[in-house]
Formats: structure tokens, C-alpha cells, sequence
């Protein structure tokens, strides 16, 4: 069945609900802004999908029985295979009839997500689909690496995705726009544990830099040059949505960018030239969660704003790949809260 548009009609977020707080009198953490990140500790990508979806759900309750596609941003699967979307939809006792799908991708994730949600709904595939992305970094980071210990935490979000008639005007998801650099893919990186270097055959190497000491068995940031590569694709992302779209700055309700770090974002907004227009930034209270933080953020925006006054709200994140994507979302056609 064709002819709707696919729109975001629920949001909600998960985090674990051990903390751990960043110590603010070091110059480290003043700089990231980082007060707190939650720990997932023992759990498995598939539980924290299941609890953001659940907490959905107990939001929607008559959700569970639309859903026809369950897709699953993550680069923690709970097994190499099978993939972990089949594991969440059984968890949720959804039907044998749904389709389940994972996807890794890091920081971008959720902007991609959609498009893909985007595709599989306005070509007749899906009606109903649930978009969940869940990030566990804390456990692949060295507590020695400066770069990483003090910046990420976990956590998991849920978003229902439905087909809506088609109006006049423009979709409830539009202005996609894409971009990757794998030239860059050393400067976020876990060298162990993939097809290139598996476990069984390569031991962790330990490597000591300015920002402490790692293993290759780690996550490895170069936190300078993912700044440099953030302020030269993001704002030329920026434009491209915009123009994709017809949009102005002043004509947007609201921008909500990944969460990498307080410093970052404050930079990015005044590079994007978006200091007149309502930002996210909440990276202070959870770190950041990587594919989870634009949701994360939509899902705390719209508890506190009515959804028809978020009819324009930029969507971009940026990381891992290296990889960058944009879009605007369309909130009005979310389901009454």
C-alpha cells in the first residue's frame, strides 16, 4: 500500500540507570561539559532497545500492534550473528510477520534511520516500523584514555514511524542530506574484533599518548580532528538541508545536532550560524550516547513543547565513519502525549 508520507509519531529514551559523574574540577571535564553518563554495565544492546521500546510503548500501548519492521542502530550486537533487531522484536512479542534489521553506524545513525524508515514506508513496505538505537561505548573505552573516559555513556532510544496521508506541502520527513569520508575512519576506531583483526587472532596492543593510555582492543577518538572534520562538514550540511527544503534559519523551530560534547555544540552553533534559533544541548547530564543522542533530544523536547509549534526542526549528527547526515522532521503529527 502506497501513497502516505512516513512521520515521527512517538519518541522515548532509555538510560541505564547506573550514573557515573565526571569530576568537574579537572580541566578535562570542564572542557567537555560532561557532569554525568549511565552505565548499561552487564546489559546487552538488545535489552536497552527493549526497555526504550517498552517505555514507548507504555506511552502507546496500542502501538505493539501496528508494528510490521523493527531497524536497530548499534555497534555493540549482542552476537556477531544473528543480527539483534530479531532478538528485540521477539522480546517484545512481536509477530513472526514483522521484518528486523540491523544496521552499524555510530553518530549519524539515527538521521540515516529514518531515511531508511523513510524508504521502507512511502514504497509500501511498512506501515507502522520502530527505529530503536542502542549504544554501549563505556565498556570498550580504557578509564586511562582521557579522550573517551570522561565523553561517553550509554543508553537506547525508541521511535515509532507510521505512514500519514500525503498533504499538500512538504513530507514530515524531508531535506535529506548524506556524506562519508572513510579516509577518516582511523580517527574513531576499534581495531579489534572485526573480519580485519579478529579477537582469537590479534592481542590487544597498548598504546600511550597525550590523552593516556589505550589498547587496540579499545575505542580510540582523535578528539582535535573530529573537531576539525565536524566544522568543516556540519555547517556545509546545514545549507544543503536548508536549501533542499526552502528553508531559512529564522524559519526553523528548532535545531537538535548529536551531542559529542558542550564545547563542541557551542562551537558548532555559532559556526552553523544558528545562534538565533532554539539548540539542544543536554550532553551535560548523559554524556555522549552516540546514535541515541538526537533522539534522546527529541524525546526531552517534546515532553515540555506542544508538538505543533516543532514543524521545523533540524536534524544532524556527525562521527563515526567518518559520516554526517541532516534532515528536517516534521514533530506536528506526533500522536497526543
Amino acid at each position: 500500500m502506497t501513497g502516505g508520507w512516513a512521520a515521527i509519531r512517538a519518541v522515548a529514551g532509555y538510560l541505564p540507570p547506573d550514573v557515573a559523574e565526571n569530576d568537574m574540577t579537572t580541566r578535562a571535564a570542564r572542557a567537555l561539559g560532561i557532569e554525568k553518563r549511565h552505565l548499561a554495565g552487564d546489559s546487552a544492546a538488545s535489552d536497552l532497545a527493549v526497555a526504550a521500546a517498552e517505555a514507548l510503548f507504555r506511552q502507546h500501548p496500542e502501538a505493539r500492534e501496528r508494528i510490521d519492521f523493527v531497524l536497530l542502530c548499534t555497534q555493540q550486537p549482542d552476537y556477531p550473528l544473528p543480527q539483534t533487531a530479531g532478538l528485540v522484536a521477539e522480546a517484545l512479542g512481536l509477530p513472526h510477520s514483522v521484518g528486523a534489521l540491523d544496521y552499524n553506524l555510530g553518530c549519524s545513525g539515527y538521521v540515516y534511520g529514518l531515511a531508511l524508515a523513510k524508504g521502507l514506508i512511502e514504497c509500501g513496505l511498512s506501515g507502522s516500523l520502530l527505529l530503536l538505537t542502542a549504544s554501549l561505548y563505556t565498556r570498550d573505552v580504557s578509564a586511562r584514555d582521557m579522550a573517551t573516559a570522561l565523553v561517553f555513556g550509554d543508553g537506547a532510544a525508541a521511535t515509532l514511524i507510521e505512514r500519514v496521508p500525503a498533504e499538500q506541502g512538504r513530507p514530515p520527513l524531508s531535506g535529506f542530506a548524506f556524506g562519508t569520508d572513510g579516509s577518516g575512519a582511523g580517527q574513531i576506531i576499534q581495531r579489534i574484533g572485526g573480519s580485519r583483526h579478529p579477537w582469537r587472532t590479534s592481542p590487544p596492543e597498548t598504546i600511550r599518548d597525550a590523552h593516556g593510555e589505550h589498547t587496540t582492543a579499545d575505542i580510540f577518538m582523535d578528539g582535535q580532528q573530529v573537531m576539525l572534520f565536524t566544522l568543516r562538514e556540519v555547517p556545509p550540511l546545514v545549507d544543503k538541508v536548508l536549501a533542499e527544503t526552502g528553508l531559512s534559519r529564522e524559519q526553523l523551530d528548532y535545531c537538535v545536532f548529536h551531542q559529542p560534547n558542550e564545547f563542541m555544540l557551542d562551537y558548532v552553533q555559532k559556526k552553523c550560524r544558528l545562534e538565533g534559533v532554539p539548540f539542544y544541548n543536554n550532553v551535560r547530564e548523559t554524556g555522549n550516547t552516540v546514535a541515541c543522542t538526537i533522539p534522546l533530544g527529541l524525546a526531552d523536547i517534546t515532553a515540555s513543547a506542544p508538538s505543533q509549534s516543532l514543524r521545523r526542526v533540524l536534524l544532524a549528527g556527525f562521527g563515526v565513519g567518518l559520516s554526517w547526515a541532516g534532515c528536517i522532521a516534521d514533530l506536528g503529527y506526533m500522536e497526543c502525549e
